[in-house]
């Protein structure tokens, strides 16, 4: 069984996640005694694609005539790469959702999202996977030729295991159906996908000119800034930080949610977090019920008291 990868880019630069999936190739591929094959689009350079060696990839194709957001076009892409009996590892990413599926029905192959765990069995590809936003943990078996597993954020360790890469480049076009016709980038921000640490807010900062202290915070820890649906549905802040069950769904090492009650909905989104901090002047928000630790506390008393003791965590 040979084992493919395919890495996801973001404005030609490999992100945490993609290095994940390296990742957890390499240390399947010793399992199977196999190599990793590494499969990328868009415009990337030569320095970037040798840094895949570095995780673990054996040899990484590119294609940097393929948009990376025609999920038609990557998948046909991935298709020729296959190789039988191939094991295809995907990052858990908007976009490869839409290739991950297309694949999937293309190849008769079996998908697992979410995926949780490494394949311990040679002669078996189990694994388990979260289900139900994040409340039930299934374990699944594929039973077909290919197999195609999507990682879920932040659950896999990323690990240097250098080897010597094959960097082979492919000018092979394929008419797209998509066309671009601007870009609206955050840079300089966190990415929520990927972020190790999130602080969010909701109603009870009471005015979008509240959120300098959560930006703040957020930034004195290295930390993405998030927000609750209502938040966002009301414009204080952009959607692309709306996490919840109709929002983005995230798995950091520490969640600090600020002024949000915790329904349902939003606690769909974040209670992978392997660490919930809630801070809330109700005494009775559901939060505190899923909450590891949490501060009854008015918020623009606590979080800037918070931000000083951090201040002074740094300094010294």
């Amino acid at each position: 069984m040979s084992i493919l990868v395919y890495a996801e880019s973001w404005e030609g630069k490999f992100r945490k996640n993609t290095l994940e999936a390296i990742s957890y190739a390499k240390k399947t591929s010793s399992l199977f005694q196999t190599d990793v094959k590494a499969v990328t689009c868009g415009i990337i350079d030569n320095n970037e694609l040798e840094r895949l060696g570095e995780f673990g990839a054996n040899k990484v194709v590119s294609y940097p005539n393929i948009i990376k957001s025609d999920g038609k076009a990557v998948a046909s892409i991935l298709q020729q790469e296959v190789e039988e009996s191939q094991l295809i590892i995907f990052s858990n990413t908007f976009n490869a959702k839409i290739i991950a599926s297309r694949i999937s029905s293309k190849l008769k192959a079996g998908l697992v999202t979410n995926v949780i765990s490494y394949i311990t069995n040679s002669s078996d590809i189990c694994v388990k996977k979260q289900s139900f936003s994040s409340k039930a943990i299934e374990t699944v078996r594929l039973k077909s030729k290919i197999g195609i597993l999507s990682l879920s954020p932040n659950a896999f360790e990323i690990k240097n295991d250098s080897v010597d890469v094959v960097i082979e480049v492919k000018d092979q076009k394929i008419d797209s159906e998509i066309i671009i016709l601007g870009k609206d980038i955050n840079k300089g921000k966190i990415s929520l996908s990927e972020a190790e640490i999130v602080v969010s807010a909701g109603r009870g900062l009471k005015a979008p000119e509240n959120w300098g202290m959560v930006e703040e915070l957020a930034e004195i820890l290295g930390a993405a800034t998030a927000c609750s649906k209502p938040v966002s549905d009301i414009g204080w802040r952009p959607h692309s930080e709306h996490v919840g069950q109709t929002g983005k769904a995230i798995a950091p090492n520490l969640y600090i949610a600020i002024g949000i009650s915790g329904a349902i909905q939003h606690l769909a989104g974040v209670n992978s977090s392997k660490v919930m901090v809630v801070i809330n002047t109700d005494p009775e928000a559901p939060f505190f019920k899923a909450a590891d630790y949490g501060i009854i506390g008015d918020a623009f008393e606590v979080v800037p008291k918070l931000i000083e003791e951090f201040k002074n965590l740094k300094d010294n």
